[in-house]
């Protein structure tokens, strides 16, 4: 077929044109020819003395290039920045709420309300506006400087967070996108271009996501095919070939793991990028402006550098992943995320990540610009170091990169700090469900134990066991919520103030304890905020529980241990021909009542029970016990000196509760803060280094000068004074009581064996110094 090498629909005013507007294609004979004339033309016709074609040019929408804002001045008409689908949105996103972030959704809606207020009344609330702005900067400030990692994670995945092309479009001067894998496919969730940046030339290469639901389908939601792997592969060569240095951007959940992608060899396409990329003799720099997932991400992350945003973060498996495989349920997802370790601080310190871009508060979504030019910076002084090194330098730096990952010489020790933390992070969520059968077990033993006598209370062995597994749990939670609200470092730091503190002789520092005190409050204020709140709520309602039945169990063995000793002084030989003999003199004295008997006999009675009461001492003191003195069952007394006076009983809580708040306050001062740290820390010592009488004798001289200063504060509070004047009323109403009371000694043998026995019960709970 003859070629047609003019056409008679070159029409006028081609020549103001610009050049961009041509088709400018050798294949087809056709020069010259504007395409918008090509847009309104229906039928053309062309006519020539052996030839006629006729041809209809099917009118449809014309797609729109975004053009450029400031054409290229040299440049007749301008040139086209880049080709590509992406330009910017028409409507601003929608803001996005995420959880932790609703308080201060609150603090803003009470700063919109303020001044809403304001502009409707005329009033002045400056004030509270500029109080409310300051409340409002604090509480983010404290927010995004202490986030717990799937908090980041959240951040991550934000769906107003900037993408790769946004990035590019705030970073370069010059950008142009280049497509295809040669193979008959463009994926658009790997965009590659060429752009400068201050005048030097790149490759860029990274995941697209989309900004809404429209972008994200045409996108893949930013999870490439092999397509894509392939293109990205091709600029690889490219780069490499002309010596521009490597920048990509990794932002993937991973690559699409579809049946059509494995067909067309997902894994050989991630495993080619892999071995490619160690061998290129170019600059690579890699950086995550979003989440990397496993090999997704790897495939175009083997770089000399990797560096990550604040907020970004870097897995093999995602934490909703990892906690459907290991506890089989996807709400274990914080846990799994802090497990992972794939913030980007965690990743600095395993040596996976190299550097760490700072983000603004709230995001990097809350000021792109600045984000942008940080990574401008990063790429500036990155390449500016890698500028100085030679292809086979570059090599070497990138293959001792990976080499140096998780590093472990064989023979030598871990750390012993990392050691302890290894052991105590993997109890917290491996023993736990044990624990809690353990727990559940231990409880209905000690339920049946109460309500029926034959069933024996679980051991004290065994009590201690689980009292020492919830305390190691409980520090383990504690840990943990420490680091959740974000003051594990401050708590650390002050541990060690205090330590240092401690060691030294002298009394420490009020500012010290305020400073403490404070820092406990704080940590008690935002515990609830914790993830592992409840979880710490209950095991300390447990420890407690526990604690509790420890108690009541030692007790009532110290109390059956006590009355078995008792009886067994009772009735040593000496002792019972004593207390037979004055009975049977009592008997026949014919006295009704104690005062009725002879001096003599009551002498007598006196000397005997005075024997009786040394041997019961005796007694206590054998088992480590001191008997202060030996009371009279109270209940019959008490109630009898309350039917005297019923306003005696409210007089006395009144008076207890006043004398506990004096004491409290008095404890609060810096004087008796910093006294009782001081005893603490001689309790320890002398704990540590037992038989010193001087550590001892140190205690003592604490004990009392604190004991001499809450007397003194109580003396001078007047509480001193009601105390005399209520112990007064009580005298006179236990006098009133004992003149009511029967005093008459029973003679019948039965009466004789109650008061014994009564006896006995009232020695069983002596008070204890």
């Amino acid at each position: 077929m003859a070629s047609i090498s003019h056409s008679s629909l070159a029409l006028g005013g081609a020549s103001s044109a610009s050049a961009s507007d041509y088709l400018r294609s050798s294949s087809n004979g056709v020069n010259g020819v504007p395409l918008k004339t090509l847009g309104r033309a229906v039928f053309t016709t062309i006519r020539r003395k052996d030839l006629a074609v006729t041809s209809r040019l099917k009118k449809g929408k014309k797609f729109e290039h975004p053009w450029p804002a400031n054409p290229d001045p040299n440049v007749k008409g301008g040139v086209l920045s880049y080709l590509a689908e992406f330009k910017p949105l028409g409507d601003t996103q929608k803001p996005v709420t995420l959880d932790f972030e609703k308080p201060l959704v609150e603090l803003e809606k009470k700063i919109v309300d303020v001044r809403k207020m304001a502009n409707e009344t005329g009033l002045d609330f400056t004030e509270q506006i500029i109080t409310l702005e300051n409340k409002y900067r604090q509480a983010l400030k404290d927010l995004y400087t202490h986030l717990t990692p799937i908090q980041r994670v959240n951040i991550a995945r934000h769906p107003n967070r900037p993408t790769f092309l946004d990035h590019i479009h705030n970073i370069t001067d010059k950008f142009m996108e280049l497509h295809g894998d040669r193979a008959g496919y463009d994926d658009p969730a790997i965009v590659t271009g060429i752009g400068t940046i201050d005048g030097k030339r790149y490759m860029f290469i990274g995941h697209q996501k989309g900004r809404n639901t429209k972008e994200n389908i045409m996108r893949n939601f930013g999870m490439p095919t092999p397509h894509g792997y392939r293109k990205a592969l091709r600029m690889m060569y490219y780069a490499d070939h002309h010596g521009f240095p490597i920048v990509t951007f990794i932002d993937t959940p991973g690559a699409y793991a579809d049946l059509k992608s494995e067909e067309l060899g997902q894994g050989e396409a991630i495993a080619n990028n892999l071995r490619t990329m160690f061998g290129l003799k170019v600059p690579i720099l890699s950086i995550v402006i979003g989440e990397g997932g496993s090999g997704g991400a790897l495939a175009i992350g083997c770089a000399n550098k990797m560096l990550m945003l604040e907020n970004a973060v870097f897995y093999v498996a995602s934490p909703e992943a990892c906690a459907a495989i290991l506890w089989k349920t996807s709400k274990a997802a914080p846990e799994a995320a802090e497990k992972l370790r794939i913030t980007s601080k965690e990743l600095v310190k395993l040596n996976v990540a190299d550097g760490i871009i700072p983000e603004p508060l709230g995001g990097a979504h809350a000021d792109p610009s600045w984000t942008s030019q940080q990574i401008k910076i990063a790429i500036n002084e990155n390449m500016n170091e890698f500028g100085k090194m030679s292809g086979e330098e570059l090599l070497k730096h990138r293959m001792a990169k990976y080499r140096k990952i998780g590093v472990f010489i064989e023979g030598e020790p871990i750390e012993p700090s990392r050691k302890i933390n290894m052991k105590k992070r993997e109890a917290v969520f491996s023993d736990s469900r044990k624990l809690q059968g353990e727990v559940d077990k231990l409880k209905e033993q000690i339920l049946k134990a109460k309500e029926t006598s034959t069933e024996a209370e679980p051991s004290s062995e065994v009590l201690n066991e689980m009292i020492e597994k919830l305390k190691s749990e409980i520090d383990d939670e504690y840990t943990e919520a420490a680091i959740a609200v974000g003051l594990e470092e401050r708590l650390t730091a002050m541990r060690e103030e205090f330590s240092k503190a401690s060691s030294e002789e002298h009394l420490m520092h009020p500012v010290l304890i305020e400073k403490i005190e404070k820092l406990k409050e704080e940590f008690n204020t935002r515990l609830t905020d914790a993830p592992n709140y409840e979880s710490l709520k209950s095991k300390l309602n447990m420890l407690r529980d526990f604690s509790r039945a420890k108690a009541a169990s030692e007790a009532t063995s110290l109390k059956k241990e006590i009355n078995k000793r008792f009886q067994e002084a009772v009735d040593r030989p000496e002792i019972r021909e004593k207390v037979e003999a004055i009975k049977a003199e009592v008997a026949s004295s014919g006295a009704s009542s104690f005062d009725e008997l002879p001096d003599a006999l009551k002498e007598k009675v006196l000397k005997t029970k005075g024997e009786v009461e040394a041997e019961m001492a005796g007694v206590l003191k054998s088992m480590g016990l001191e008997l202060d003195a030996v009371k009279q069952n109270q209940k019959d007394t008490a109630e009898q000196i309350y039917a005297a006076n019923e306003n005696l009983q409210e007089k006395l809580e009144k008076l207890n509760q006043e004398i506990t708040s004096k004491i409290e306050e008095v404890v609060r001062t810096p004087e008796i803060k910093s006294m009782v740290e001081l005893l603490k820390v001689e309790t320890a010592k002398a704990s540590k280094t037992p038989g010193v009488t001087e550590a001892y004798q140190k205690i003592e001289a604490l004990e009392q000068q604190i004991k001499q200063k809450i007397a003194e504060a109580l003396n001078t509070s007047g509480l001193q004074e009601k105390q005399d004047e209520l112990e007064k009323e009580l005298a006179a109403a236990r006098e009133l009581a004992a003149e009511e009371s029967d005093g008459s000694v029973k003679e019948d043998d039965d009466d004789d064996e109650d008061s014994s026995e009564s006896g006995k019960s009232e020695m069983v709970n002596p008070s204890f110094a």
